[in-house]
């Protein structure tokens, strides 16, 4: 893929008549909210802001479609070349401190990003990001919600003196590895009788186990002390200063609700439709409206423009696969034939027939009937320097080949190829050209970053369960501890790249439905924009404005495409779907016909929405 749009050339694509005031702004975040379960029944403030504001109708989450990696676009407007956040496990080439010395660590916690931040020169995002560079501006920022993402929007000064960082309040708040709170913030939460310290998500955190159903409860009290938080303490402080603010509210439901639901053990229906899931979605939309319910009352409304961006959509879990060696071996906490965690590093182990090692169990050998400890493997006779990594994500996973080699590519190619779980391999550029493979640089994938690049994106299979709206019921092959029937995301499909987004305010056209396609790139893009914000950008892989959305502004054209792999030597081929506009491009859905939602079938499409 060549480099998407400069950040100067979607500026200067503006027409000259286009001056913002410098307006508010809210970026609302429902984490894991499908495009398409939006209505008046289940989120009536999303769809309200939906269909009184902007629909973008045609939205995209970027793949590796996982938390961290959303969150990084979002942040910076960048695509996950330049951001290096792969996906929410990365390989990061020595052993992090802070995830208990393993080189394969799960970015969603404080302490690892900043472990991070300090050996990749400072920030391991090698871009400014938006709440950055608004507070350099003079605006008061604030991030508040989900542990991971909301400290990635300002995460470099490491500080919560007044003046100093941006506010910042998730999961870790009050402990010991949480964000300081500033004098001032202090006094106010006490003020108005707010504890200084987040409450745990409580019930909603038990994802159960083989035998234990998860969680039936959502995210309630958690997300209601930080929504008291913005709208009781933050948003009054705001007014107070009476400049211009941003604040970030990233809502943990209905994700968490989603991942952990205890409605469908080891089955697939009702999966994530049951009433857990749909009651974190309810969970997430009483957030948004509680805060535009202060907005009104401290009459800001007015001036505030609110973005709404789900960072990925979702699908029930599969482990079912008649192929994998894996399955086939019987573990304690695994039921029979069923995919374990890690599966893929146990499969590409066999098939190499190298040793397997576990780099979250101090790089321990990973016994016969066991598997590894977080999915994660070092594949090779010595893990301090081992042939291969598998990063284990979900929907999808990372392999990194730290040694570049050719032959040894080649081989594990020919494994995944073999694999019925296994539908679209991405191979990084500089390896060469693989038949079935498609290169990384078509995705946005090869660019600045400073962590080290997947040398193989692996995406998993994907299918649609039966129901009118096929991004609704996706149900895809997982790695992960959780187990079939309840939730995860990280594929190609269009069920999880079909996010939920939507705007209103004073700087977007009203009643307007967007039928361009657009990305979580974009949103940091175009936020920047409306707040006035310049990034010096050291990537090119960067998001669009979204003008269309703007008054008065220009509406490109918009165009759909599709990229094939050569044929593999058992006819599979790795295909992309994608919409373009400019230079800049959107991805639908990748993968081998037939096995992920929203690709071409026999000659013909799976019904999916967004195009």
């Amino acid at each position: 893929m060549r480099a998407t749009l400069l950040l100067s050339a979607s500026l200067m694509a503006l027409s000259a008549g286009m001056a913002f005031a410098q307006n508010n702004l809210i970026l609302f975040v429902p984490d894991g909210l499908r495009g398409r379960i939006v209505t008046a029944d289940t989120a009536p403030a999303m769809a309200e802001v939906r269909d009184k504001g902007v629909n973008f109708r045609n939205s995209h989450s970027l793949f590796p479609t996982f938390t961290m990696a959303n969150g990084s676009a979002m942040a910076t407007g960048h695509y996950l070349g330049d951001t290096g956040t792969f996906s929410n496990t990365i390989y990061t080439a020595y052993p992090v401190a802070h995830a208990n010395g393993t080189v394969t660590p799960f970015l969603e916690v404080d302490p690892v990003l900043l472990d991070v931040d300090e050996h990749f020169g400072g920030d391991y995002l090698n871009e400014e990001t938006l709440l950055k560079m608004a507070r350099a501006k003079g605006y008061s920022t604030a991030a508040i919600g989900k542990l991971g993402p909301t400290f990635l929007f300002d995460h470099t000064d490491k500080t919560g003196a007044e003046g100093l960082h941006s506010i910042v309040i998730d999961d870790a708040t009050g402990g010991k590895n949480g964000v300081p709170l500033s004098q001032e913030m202090q006094a106010a939460l006490t003020k108005a009788n707010l504890p200084l310290a987040t409450p745990s998500r409580g019930d909603n955190g038990k994802a159960g186990d083989a035998k234990t159903p998860g969680t039936t409860s959502a995210n309630v009290p958690q997300q209601a002390y930080m929504a008291d938080v913005a709208a009781r303490v933050v948003l009054p402080m705001f007014k107070a200063r009476n400049k211009p603010f941003v604040l970030v509210f990233w809502s943990r439901d209905p994700d968490g609700s989603q991942h952990n639901t205890g409605d469908s053990l080891n089955t697939i229906t009702p999966g994530i439709n049951g009433p857990t899931s749909l009651a974190g979605i309810k969970n997430a939309d009483n957030n948004l409206a509680q805060l535009r319910k202060a907005l009104d009352e401290l009459g800001l409304a007015a001036s505030t423009n609110i973005m709404i961006a789900s960072d990925h959509g979702f699908s029930t879990i599969s482990k079912e696969s008649k192929t994998s060696p894996a399955a086939k071996v019987s573990y304690t906490d695994t039921p029979k034939d069923f995919l374990p965690m890690g599966f893929l590093a146990l499969d590409l182990a066999k098939a190499l027939d190298l040793p397997l090692f576990d780099p979250n169990d101090r790089n321990a050998a990973v016994a016969g009937n066991a598997h590894p400890r977080a999915g994660n493997g070092l594949i090779g006779k010595n893990p301090a320097k081992p042939d291969l990594v598998v990063a284990t994500n979900g929907g999808s996973d990372l392999i990194y080949i730290p040694s570049q080699e050719r032959k040894l590519a080649r081989r594990t190619i020919n494994a995944l190829l073999e694999q019925d779980y296994v539908s679209g391999i991405f191979v990084h550029d500089d390896l060469g050209t693989f038949p079935g493979t498609l290169p990384m640089s078509q995705l946005g994938l090869k660019g600045k970053a400073v962590t080290p690049h997947p040398s193989i994106v692996v995406n998993f299979r994907s299918y649609a369960s039966g129901c009118d709206e096929p991004t609704n019921c996706s149900v895809e092959v997982a790695d992960t501890v959780l187990r079939q029937g309840q939730g995860m995301h990280g594929s190609f499909g269009r069920g999880d790249t079909m996010n939920f987004m939507a705007a209103i305010g004073p700087d977007f056209k009203a009643g307007y439905v967007d039928a361009l396609p657009v990305s979580n790139a974009d949103v940091g893009i175009t936020a920047a924009r409306l707040l006035g914000l310049t990034q010096k950008p050291k990537g090119n892989l960067v998001g669009r404005v979204m003008t269309e959305a703007l008054p008065n502004g220009a509406t490109p054209q918009a165009y759909s495409g599709t990229v094939k792999s050569q044929v593999a030597a058992n006819g599979l081929r790795t295909v992309l779907n994608f919409q373009r506009v400019g230079t800049q491009r959107y991805f639908d859905a990748a993968g081998f016909p037939g096995r992920t939602v929203g690709l071409e079938v026999d000659g013909g499409k799976q019904k999916t929405a967004g195009k």
